[in-house]
């Protein structure tokens, strides 16, 4: 039996009648886009790159049972680490020294088990100074705080927002008077970091400085028996 034109006519029209070419038009678009979906990596915020270039420090604190030559971190993830750093003491890397309790920043090996770089961030807090560059008359310089908090000392045009260690160096952030406003980002190398000394470097200077000592005459006691009885009054 052969099917003419007009045939076709007909089965279109009944088709179009019970609304069975929407069905099958709807599903052909469904399949087409089902597969031009791509699918986000987990944890993916857009940008995959961020994954790639995600800061490798370890960031913990110093356990008790740390030693010479072996670092027990316990790190913000809950893991327990024991760390070789005979070789970053050789060269020099062991930054603000070790002491159990204090929190510390670690670069090490994709094993985790020696490091090639460890900074003790609780020696890095305090306020650091250095004679004013201009004239040395002045001394100027940071004051970095827990919580990323950093602020100028005697720096009027600077205003210094946030730092923290990023890839081993100090990051700080800061916006300067009369200039663009908008924030500018510094990366230093910790050349030393000691209970009284601070060097860090660019890729064009070396700043040199030291903790801040108390100006003279700051919190001395006053003898019970020296003061006056109107003091009391």
């Amino acid at each position: 039996m052969s099917i003419e034109f007009k045939d076709f006519d007909i089965i279109y029209e009944i088709m179009k009648k019970f609304g069975v070419i929407s069905i099958v038009v709807s599903a052909v678009l469904m399949m087409g886009s089902c597969g031009n979906k791509s699918d986000k990596v987990p944890f993916d915020n857009g940008d995959s790159a961020d994954v790639a270039n995600a800061d490798p420090t370890i960031y913990g604190i110093c356990g008790e049972e740390t030693s010479m030559n072996t670092l027990q971190l316990i790190t913000d993830m809950g893991d327990t680490l024991v760390i070789d750093i005979s070789d970053a003491q050789d060269n020099n890397k062991v930054l603000g020294g070790i002491a159990p309790g204090d929190r510390m920043a670690v670069l090490a090996d994709a094993k985790k088990t020696t490091a090639e770089l460890v900074i003790n961030q609780a020696t890095l807090m305090g306020n650091w100074v250095m004679p004013n560059p201009l004239d040395g008359s002045d001394e100027v310089g940071l004051s970095i705080k827990e919580g990323g908090i950093v602020e100028g000392i005697d720096q009027a045009n600077i205003t210094y927002k946030t730092w923290r260690l990023s890839r081993g160096k100090l990051e700080i952030v800061l916006v300067r008077e009369g200039g663009s406003e908008d924030d500018e980002a510094y990366f230093y190398d910790i050349v030393k970091l000691g209970a009284d000394s601070l060097v860090i470097k660019d890729a064009d200077e070396t700043y040199e400085y030291s903790r801040q000592k108390p100006k003279e005459g700051y919190g001395v006691d006053i003898k019970l028996e020296d003061a006056q009885n109107e003091f009391f009054m």
